[in-house]
């Protein structure tokens, strides 16, 4: 019965083809009704390699009681496969996948907690969520080959009893006062004293495994088994940004796969943010509102956008060149303001390194530089962004232009605290002004302990101002917008979840953290608990004291724009990396390569102690022999990478030309369907206005043999077939 009814539904709407009403123009076609649903009854099941079921029948706008009707006659009419087991094997094993995903699913990281913040602010939100996630997960692995590589051994040789030797690669004589250094703290303190060590990461801090000047230089030899810890330490820093840079280009990998997809970010037309733009995900009257005024300030912004181009367009040229002559002078205010900003971090951290006192008073000027750089983060760029109002960008380019200063502030801030660091500590580059150490043992006795206790306190710094933030300021404000009815409190309103300045807080925390790796050895750890208390303390202040932020540019671009810029963080720290280990000579009284000229040679030295094949395949690695071919190899494969990629470029062009042509295509048929809709609701409107007494005369008249002459029909379209 479903099955006839759905047969009636399909081609009850049909006209007769012999309508005696109608001319033979309009009986010989008849017009089909698209709204029905059509579907291949003679259609036979698939393979068990594709799917369970017709891929016509999943797409058809049916109940499910239907469905199973019309999945009966399709299994009626099938034949007889003979490879059944084959087929339940396959099903059977797909089943067992499915579930496998569904068990796995759970065990993803904050899987319903990130859900529910997309349903009630959206995928802009989101996303910011999805990048502290990948933070995480990248520095607990970290974690893990830290701490099995560099921290289980060294607890373990230090607790158990080893053949250990030490290497000395050159004479010592005359460098007796570059072995003094003694951190140990004293065994009466205060109370008060080891808290300041906590926050500042000296005394017992210092003289412990978060840092670099604990671990030796042992070379543990026992029953055949060896252990090379400086080896060890240098490979597995090496191995760490290694493996940070493989994880984010597979994460740019599909990024930029999905911002060429929805081309580059842009909105590709009004009609895909009306028809496509809508998050499915949402949940709650609240939730809908904000996504409908979303969606609407991005067509304002385009709009916008448009209207700021045919301005830009019509733009005398007295007024084109006052235009550009102001954006260069805003341009240079803001320069200035970044040099100044720099100046006053490079002050603070010469003053915070020249003094030395204890206490409270100590402390402030250990934190120094950590005060100046977050106070630089937060007042310039609101700065910049008043600027970037009066240079008459468009919204999009204003956001981009605040966005790139931000992240050259923080970024370069980051880079002027290391110059100014490795300024006092090569003494300028002026070797005889270190001597006998070749570097400045006075101030720093064990410079690789200080810069990671640098590093330490932009952490805990960042963390402890964000904790500071939540509780002093979002909290109280969030009260009194609620319990305070005065227009300029609710002008004010709730703080804004802004994505793009938090995220790239991420980014300047793993700047910090890649930077001091080497110096710390735990900090990826520290900074694995820090993401995660940031991921509750964002989630809180989320639900309870903000609200999404009025003005966000596209989802796409944005992925894409904190992971390059992620990537210039990496960059940054791998800079920082190799002119530590290359250039600066290590200290002599602590750490792994303290009996070293420099960090890199302690490989040379332990592929001398290789046997004779493995050092024959080493050099036959490094040599002339192996390095050609591989270039060419490499040069080979990039210009098939780059021709594969023009093809690409030249389809997905093409592609898109021809969604263009059927847009125009699409255009112009409903056009034809309303004009052919006035059409018919003409004629249907004429038969009930009174007719006139010789009309049925004519109406005699027209006919000839029981059929229509088309060139006595009043009404018809003159226009050919």
């Amino acid at each position: 019965m479903e099955l006839e009814e759905f047969n009636n539904h399909v081609y009850q709407d049909y006209p007769s083809t012999y309508d005696s009403q109608h001319s033979l123009r309009l009986r010989t076609v008849p017009a089909q009704d698209t709204s029905a649903v059509h579907f291949d009854w003679a259609s036979q099941p698939k393979d068990a390699e594709d799917s369970d079921e017709p891929r016509n029948l999943r797409e058809l706008p049916l109940h499910m009681g239907l469905k199973k009707a019309v999945r009966q006659v399709q299994q009626m009419r099938a034949p007889v496969v003979s490879s059944s087991w084959n087929i339940r094997q396959s099903q059977t094993f797909r089943r067992f996948c499915e579930v496998a995903k569904n068990i796995l699913g759970y065990l993803v990281l904050w899987k319903r907690g990130i859900q529910m913040i997309g349903g009630h602010f959206g995928g802009g939100v989101q996303s910011y969520f999805f990048f502290l996630r990948f933070l995480v997960i990248l520095n607990f692995l970290s974690s893990l080959l830290i701490i099995g590589f560099v921290l289980i051994p060294s607890i373990v040789f230090r607790s158990i009893t080893f053949n250990s030797t030490i290497a000395l690669t050159f004479n010592l004589t005359g460098k007796e006062t570059c072995l003094e250094y003694d951190p140990k703290p004293d065994a009466l303190m205060v109370f008060y004293t080891y808290f300041l060590d906590l926050v500042s990461g000296t005394g017992f801090m210092e003289y412990s495994y978060l840092f670099y000047g604990f671990y030796n230089n042992s070379l543990i030899l026992s029953n055949g088994f060896s252990y090379n810890i400086p080896l060890a330490y240098l490979f597995t820093a090496a191995f760490y940004f290694l493996f940070c840079l493989i994880c984010m280009i597979i994460r740019m990998g599909g990024t930029a796969r999905l911002v060429v997809v929805t081309g580059r970010g842009a909105a590709g037309g009004y009609s895909m943010q009306v028809f496509t733009g809508w998050d499915h995900g949402l949940q709650g009257d609240r939730a809908t509102k904000l996504k409908q005024n979303n969606l609407r300030h991005r067509l304002k912004v385009d709009l916008e956008e448009e209207k700021i181009k045919k301005k830009a367009a019509s733009l005398t040229l007295g007024q084109t060149v006052s235009l550009y002559s102001l954006r260069v002078f805003l341009h240079l205010v803001v320069l200035v303001l970044i040099g100044a900003t720099f100046y006053g971090i490079a002050q603070a951290t010469q003053f915070s390194q020249s003094r030395e006192t204890t206490g409270f008073e100590g402390l402030l000027l250990q934190y120094l530089p950590s005060m100046v750089i977050t106070a630089s983060n937060f007042v310039v760029p609101l700065l910049c962004d008043k600027i970037a109002l009066l240079e008459k960008y468009s919204p999009s380019t204003t956001v981009i232009l605040a966005l790139l200063r931000a992240v050259f502030l923080r970024l370069v801030s980051l880079g002027v605290l290391l110059y100014t660091l490795w300024e006092q500590i090569t003494c300028k580059g002026v070797r005889e002004n270190c001597s006998p150490c070749d570097y400045n043992h006075d101030q720093y006795k064990c410079w690789e302990t200080r810069v990671g206790q640098e590093m330490y306190k932009l952490t805990l710094f960042d963390f402890l101002i964000t904790i500071a933030t939540l509780i002093l300021v979002e909290f109280p404000r969030r009260i009194v917008v609620d319990h305070c009815s005065s227009k300029l409190i609710q002008w004010v309103g709730r703080q804004e979840f802004s994505v793009a300045p938090n995220v790239l807080a991420l980014v300047y925390s793993q700047t910090v953290v890649w930077t001091g790796a080497l110096f710390c050895p735990l900090l990826p750890i520290i900074n694995t608990v820090k993401f995660i208390f940031f991921y509750y303390c964002k989630k809180i202040t989320l639900f309870q004291n903000c609200q999404p932020a009025t003005r966000n540019f596209r989802s796409t671009t944005s992925n894409f724009f904190f992971l390059l810029v992620l990537l210039f963080g990496w960059m940054l720290s791998s800079m920082v990396l190799l002119y530590s280990v290359a250039k600066i000579h290590p200290s002599y009284g602590c750490g792994p390569f303290r009996f070293y000229t420099a960090m890199w040679e302690v490989v040379p030295g332990a592929i001398k102690m290789l046997n004779g094949t493995s050092k024959e395949f080493l050099f036959y690695v490094g040599s002339q022999k192996f390095s050609i071919p591989l270039f060419i190899f490499s040069c080979v494969l990039l210009c098939y990478v780059s021709a594969l990629m023009s093809v690409y470029g030249k389809s997905v062009a093409l592609l898109k030309s021809q969604c263009k042509l059927e847009q125009r295509d699409k255009q112009f048929l409903v056009r034809q369907i309303e004009e052919l809709n006035a059409t018919m609701q003409k004629e249907q409107c004429e038969p009930q206005q009174p007719q006139r007494e010789p009309e049925s005369f004519f109406h005699t008249e027209t006919q000839w043999n029981q059929h229509y002459n088309y060139a006595f029909e009043p009404n018809e379209d003159p226009r050919p077939y």
